[in-house]
């Protein structure tokens, strides 16, 4: 049987993660709803410029806002795949990493990882990626500029990512970049004002235009993408958390309640071994 102050250690050190597991589960549960607010924003301000851009359009094409470039396309499909910057986010980086491996032909695809953990992930089975972005530490102020020049670079792109379904479930999900755009865009409502070049003169030109609203309409995809990505990662965490607080919870109580018998087995040893001294100096009187 395990001592006392053995027994009292191993209670404070279960407190301890008692504590430890409650705050990270508050702190996951306040950026779930950061991000949540931030997503309905940037979703507002996309549907403003999807109802200009199909209206400029000549054609149902994306193109990446490259028309007026002239540099060649890489003719592969890059791969961007969304992960956790720590190791704190479960098992959902491994089951996505496994998604895009079981899709991967190193013939055909290039890779950018976005996060420590996918990097390390993909290292570790000796996979090789052309980039490696770290993940936003803010959910605000998310730069993706980089890694729009990159997909500019290719003939098309899927982005591998983490999706928040409810915050006890999260999945993972391949959607092709283009598609990611056309699905955002049509979900807003048709504006009422008429745009053309009929009303309005662009400068330098409408095709410039058209382009500029295609990286724009880029950088929120891939910006919510990945708030996505981290939205789910929050979850994931807080169901980890929540799972470790509960379970931490129950080895306390057992815990506590083998001190409070080992504590009251030493009680009654000593009244035994009293009540014995008086007797045995009952007996020799």
């Amino acid at each position: 049987m395990s001592s006392l102050k053995e027994i009292e250690q191993e209670q404070i050190s279960l407190q301890a993660v008692v504590e430890l597991t409650g705050i990270f589960e508050g702190i996951a549960s306040m950026k779930i709803s950061k991000i949540k607010n931030q997503v309905l924003q940037a979703t507002e301000f996309f549907e403003d410029l999807w109802g200009i851009y199909t209206q400029l359009r000549v054609d149902g094409l994306f193109r990446y806002g490259r028309s007026q470039k002239k540099t060649d396309i890489i003719d592969k499909e890059l791969f961007i795949v969304v992960t956790a910057e720590g190791g704190f986010s479960g098992d959902i980086d491994q089951k996505l990493i496994n998604l895009m491996l079981s899709q991967y032909k190193k013939e055909k695809n290039e890779i950018i990882v976005i996060g420590h953990h996918g990097a390390v992930k993909l290292a570790q089975k000796g996979i090789a990626f052309k980039k490696y972005f770290k993940l936003p530490d803010d959910d605000q102020k998310i730069n993706v500029g980089p890694i729009i020049k990159e997909v500019q670079k290719y003939k098309e792109t899927s982005v591998f990512y983490q999706q928040y379904v409810s915050l006890m479930f999260q999945d993972v999900k391949r959607i092709k970049l283009s598609k990611a755009v056309s699905d955002q865009g049509s979900k807003s409502d048709k504006p009422e004002d008429i745009i053309s070049d009929a009303n309005y003169i662009f400068e330098p030109n409408i095709y410039a235009v058209v382009d500029h609203l295609e990286r724009s309409m880029l950088y929120i995809a891939v910006s919510q993408l990945i708030l996505d990505s981290k939205l789910a990662q929050y979850a994931s965490r807080f169901r980890a958390m929540s799972a470790s607080h509960q379970m931490s919870e129950e080895s306390l109580g057992e815990v506590t309640l083998s001190f409070n018998r080992v504590k009251r087995a030493i009680k009654d040893e000593r009244l035994k071994e009293i009540i014995n001294g008086l007797r045995k100096r009952e007996a020799g009187v």
